[in-house]
């Protein structure tokens, strides 16, 4: 009995010690400060959060996304990934005042998130128990504030895919707390801040895609600790510093596309951790150190393209049991390849030493390698076994393979360097003497010359006939119709070229973006930006630079119909109208794919107006009234009206539907979807249904 009485006791006890401690982290978990609570809440409204990330009556530290407190005060802000409301959404601005009154702040994040706009010059004065700030792909531009080298706590500092311009400012070297620092894909200019040698706790630093010159500070090789450096894809200059070589921790090393000179220095021997070498896209040269890679090797990259090396390349390279990639393409590496092992092992490694003055017989050396470019160098003899499929062995000089050098040219190559060329496999005397079947061969090139000179004649004719029969009647038809002072220039049915006859005026058609734009405009094309995916075309929304929200429809000319962007050029080069959704620019610069820009019309289509979803969010549009509805009728006969009547010739839009009616802030028509317009004339009652239908079937 006594034993019971001990058990039931103890449970008591447990039970009041688990409801102690869960009301103790409940209290926790609540945000105690009403002044942080009205910064929260302000910060709601000025970036145009939804309610459904943070609502309103809920409590921020248990409820709200993104938001963690600790003892009663919010320590970080997560806001990466979230959607504005319709209303913010128009006008995004970098409006973050609130978070001044956020005393204990240690972390916040943006990331992906608009923030046209500067940093402002308190971001460095208030916000000084800030540990990372995440401001990478937010639209941000100008100059950073050197208030910035206040924020002594900082260890990671994200500022990358930006508008960023001007200097980096050397008061980022006070940040010594620092592990990462990234300011890639910006447009700084000036050098590299001598200061940066201060940041001695930095385990990475990437400022590649700027517009940086000079120099690389020596002070970089005494940051021991960093792992991750990346500087390419500046205007660097002068010689790459030995002092890099006692960075004994860095594990990728990048300094590509720059405009750096002189040799390898062979400190980077020192680089023992290394896995990745890009030093490619530069001015370098003269011999690689025999020594430059240390034993044992982890480096799994490296890639010496376009430089101006010479001699040849250290034997280690071609054994180190790791290497995945060596790319030593465009330089003037030459000598004969390694024997290496019979026993090698194939893997899926790549190797391309092209365009270089390698020589001699191929060797079991390239059983290793899946993916082999060896073309344009001096390689003879026959193509082993070994030698994959779709190795690229064009301009070399060897047996039984086809673009190969000249005789000439192999036999010159060869006799330069005191050595026999092996004359394509073939012996000096069974070449058939210079003039021997000459009259042969002269009367096979008569002969052939005449059948396809016969034949070149025949089609000639054909041509030039079916021309002129085109011209008469397409001259008919116009006499027949009469001149108009039409809009567009007739597209044909089907997916057939546009006609000679199509030219577009771009003065006409607004701005010219330059791809750079669409994607900061986009966040690289990121799917969270896809609205749909059109039969003309991808549907992105962005913001541009200047904070106007558009719609950008992403043309594959290798999915879709290649006139189909250029015949919309032209039906909004020569067609304006209220009804018609707005062009604002195009981009076409890409080879295969275009970029027309449209003004972003609010209420999306009609279809997704018709018919929303229910749900409790506060921001959402409400089900239309039996008015708006009579309204979007009208407008959408008033838009097809101008095509049909007052358009000469009159124009068909062949895809009309709920998503091709798009409704305005006030729920006026504008029509899209005009990639299949086509002008209606005179011509059979076949012809003229096909012109009505999309799809030719």
């Amino acid at each position: 009995m006594v034993d019971q009485k001990i058990v039931l006791a103890l449970k008591f006890l447990l039970l009041v010690l688990f409801f102690e401690s869960t009301f103790e982290q409940q209290q926790q978990e609540r945000l105690n400060s009403p002044i942080e609570r009205a910064a929260l809440l302000e910060l709601r409204s000025s970036l145009g959060l939804r309610s459904k990330d943070w609502p309103r009556k809920a409590d921020p530290c248990s409820v709200w996304n993104g938001i963690k407190c600790e003892n009663g005060s919010v320590s970080e802000i997560n806001i990466s990934g979230f959607r504005r409301t319709r209303l913010g959404s128009q006008n995004p601005q970098f409006s973050v005042d609130s978070l001044v009154n956020l005393t204990r702040l240690k972390s916040f994040n943006a990331s992906g998130f608009y923030l046209p706009g500067s940093i402002p010059d308190w971001f460095g004065q208030r916000l000084v128990s800030l540990q990372v700030l995440d401001l990478s792909s937010c639209l941000i531009s100008n100059a950073i504030p050197e208030s910035l080298g206040n924020l002594t706590s900082l260890t990671g500092l994200y500022l990358h895919d930006n508008n960023f311009t001007g200097m980096i400012p050397s008061s980022l070297g006070l940040l010594v707390g620092l592990s990462v620092l990234d300011l890639s894909a910006n447009k700084f200019t000036g050098s590299i801040p001598v200061s940066f040698g201060s940041l001695q706790n930095l385990t990475r630093l990437d400022i590649s895609k700027n517009f940086l010159f000079g120099s690389i500070p020596l002070g970089i090789g005494m940051l021991s600790k960093l792992q991750y450096l990346n500087l390419s894809s500046n205007n660097l200059s002068s010689s790459i510093p030995p002092q890099l070589g006692d960075l004994s921790n860095l594990a990728d090393f990048d300094l590509s596309f720059n405009s750096l000179s002189g040799s390898l220095p062979a400190e980077l021997r020192g680089l023992r951790n290394l896995q990745r070498m890009l030093i490619g896209n530069n001015l370098l040269g003269g011999f690689l150190p025999v020594n430059l890679f240390p034993v044992p090797s982890q480096l799994q990259t490296v890639v010496l393209k376009r430089n101006g090396f010479s001699g040849s390349v250290p034997d280690l390279l071609w054994s180190i049991p790791q290497l995945r990639l060596l790319d030593i393409s465009g330089n003037n590496f030459t000598g004969i390849l390694p024997n290496g092992s019979l026993n090698a092992n194939a893997s899926s490694a790549e190797l391309n030493i092209s365009e270089n003055l390698f020589y001699g017989g191929l060797t079991p050396t390239l059983r290793r390698f899946l993916v082999v470019d060896l073309s344009g160098n001096y390689f003879e003899g026959t193509v082993p076994d070994y030698v994959s499929d779709n190795a690229s062995l064009v301009s070399n000089c060897l047996q039984n393979s086809s673009n190969q050098r000249s005789l000439l040219d192999c036999t010159s190559f060869y006799t330069e360097k005191g050595l026999t060329f092996d004359n394509f496999g073939l012996p000096n005397s069974t070449q058939p003497p210079a003039g021997e079947n000459t009259g042969k061969n002269n009367k096979k090139v008569i002969i052939w010359a005449s059948v396809l000179g016969g034949v070149g004649l025949i089609l000639l004719l054909v041509i030039l006939l079916v021309l002129l029969l085109f011209c008469i009647r397409k001259r008919g038809t116009m006499t027949q119709g009469g001149v108009g002072v039409g809009p567009v220039t007739p597209v044909p049915s089907g997916s057939s070229p546009p006609p000679p006859g199509v030219s577009i005026d771009f003065s006409s058609l607004g701005d010219t973006f330059t791809y750079q734009q669409l994607l900061l405009a986009t966040g690289d094309f990121r799917d969270v930006n896809l609205i749909k995916h059109g039969h003309s075309g991808d549907l992105y929304k962005g913001i541009l630079e200047s904070g106007i929200p558009v719609v950008i429809k992403k043309i594959d000319l290798q999915s879709h119909r290649k006139e189909a962007y250029l015949l919309e050029l032209d039906f909004y080069s020569k067609v304006s109208h209220s009804r018609l959704v707005p062009l604002l620019g195009h981009c076409l610069e890409k080879e295969n794919e275009k970029f027309l820009i449209y003004k972003h019309i609010p209420n999306g289509d009609l279809s997704s107006s018709l018919f929303r979803k229910t749900d409790s969010e506060d921001d959402g549009l409400k089900s239309l009234d039996w008015i708006t509805r009579l309204k979007i009728a009208i407008g959408a006969a008033e838009s097809l009206s101008y095509l049909h009547h007052e358009c000469m010739p009159p124009i068909v839009h062949r895809d009309v539907q709920a998503s091709s009616i798009l409704l305005d802030d006030k729920f006026e028509v504008r029509l899209g979807s005009l990639s299949e317009v086509c002008t209606q004339e005179g011509d059979t009652h076949q012809s003229r249904i096909s012109r009505l239908l999309r799809l030719p079937q």
